[in-house]
């Protein structure tokens, strides 16, 4: 072959490594230019806060804790679906926790390991300094109810100083705000000290206006609704009972957030239960739950509640 030819028949091989080198060049700028484009939109869905979907999607669960006054598997059954529709309106998973009795669910408030608590005005008042209320639960159509003091019609008893050394029973333990420390806070307003009757406790509110109807007691503590309760006028006869003295009302049950929240996040989880009752989809969460309502709350709010634990378990408020 003439060196003519070889130049010739060369001359499309080096064409060819041009062409490609060309191409690898174009492709390395057309990467870059891809990649400062995605740079910018990313930037620019940072700035108008689109950014959230992605941010959602590697933050942690949170934890929604009920405390025990129903067995896990009932308190499960009631709040499940507020946990669902929790996660659906603010784009992060809720779960629900229970806990096995009130020792186990205090470690965890006081270990602040929920995000979202639901708990008595006791339990808030205790944990004030790590938890922040946001709302009450709106119970039989109200938003307070009052401590009281119950007694047989046919007691003779018709003021409280009457009850010193007889029998009071109450509802719960000395942690339940309506049937203990509010009725012991009426005693002590009668000037009946700790001591100058017989204390005695039912496994829960209703129990206590069954115990004084069978006289096993002769007052009772709890709430100024609970002569009205089904559970209640379905197992004793309520007419042979009657209210003897009641606190100002207090209001019912508080929802509160953990403290380390970003306030966006607690305001956004505010703004979802108070406005249940506005959808069809929230009434169905309420009905759950066995509640008419929810409604926004403060610290102040529970101002009443601190002065009856104050007054009842002194400036620690700790039930001895």
């Amino acid at each position: 072959m003439s060196a003519s030819l070889a130049v010739r028949a060369a001359r499309p091989r080096s064409h060819g490594l041009l062409e490609t080198a060309k191409m690898a060049r174009l492709s390395i700028r057309s990467w870059k230019r891809e990649w400062r484009r995605i740079a910018a939109l990313l930037c620019l869905v940072v700035a108008t806060g689109g950014a959230a979907p992605v941010i959602h999607a590697a933050e942690q669960p949170l934890t929604m804790g009920i405390f025990p006054r129903n067995k896990a598997a009932e308190t499960t059954t009631r709040y499940t679906p507020l946990a669902n529709y929790l996660s659906e309106r603010l784009g992060r998973k809720v779960i629900l926790v229970t806990a096995k009795d009130f020792d186990a669910f205090w470690k965890a408030v006081t270990e602040r390991r929920y995000d979202i608590v639901h708990y008595n005005q006791y339990h808030y008042i205790r944990s004030a300094q790590s938890y922040k209320v946001i709302a009450h639960n709106q119970e039989f159509g109200k938003n307070a109810v009052a401590g009281a003091l119950y007694v047989r019609k046919d007691s003779g008893i018709t003021e409280l100083s009457q009850l010193r050394g007889r029998t009071i029973i109450f509802g719960g333990g000395k942690d339940a705000m309506l049937s203990y420390i509010a009725p012991r806070f009426l005693l002590m307003q009668a000037g009946l000290k700790e001591g100058e009757f017989k204390t005695e406790f039912a496994v829960n509110p209703p129990n206590t206006l069954l115990a004084l109807f069978n006289r096993q007691a002769d007052a009772a503590g709890g709430g100024d609704i609970l002569i009205d309760l089904p559970v209640v006028k379905s197992a004793v006869n309520t007419e042979e009972l009657r209210l003897l003295a009641a606190t100002e009302p207090l209001l019912f049950l508080p929802w509160a957030v953990n403290r380390s929240m970003p306030t966006k996040l607690a305001d956004s989880i505010q703004s979802v239960i108070v406005d249940l009752a506005r959808s069809e989809a929230g009434k169905e969460v309420l009905k759950a739950a066995q509640t008419t309502g929810i409604e926004r709350a403060g610290d102040r709010a529970y101002d009443p509640h601190r002065k009856m634990i104050n007054a009842v378990f002194g400036p620690e408020g700790t039930a001895k």
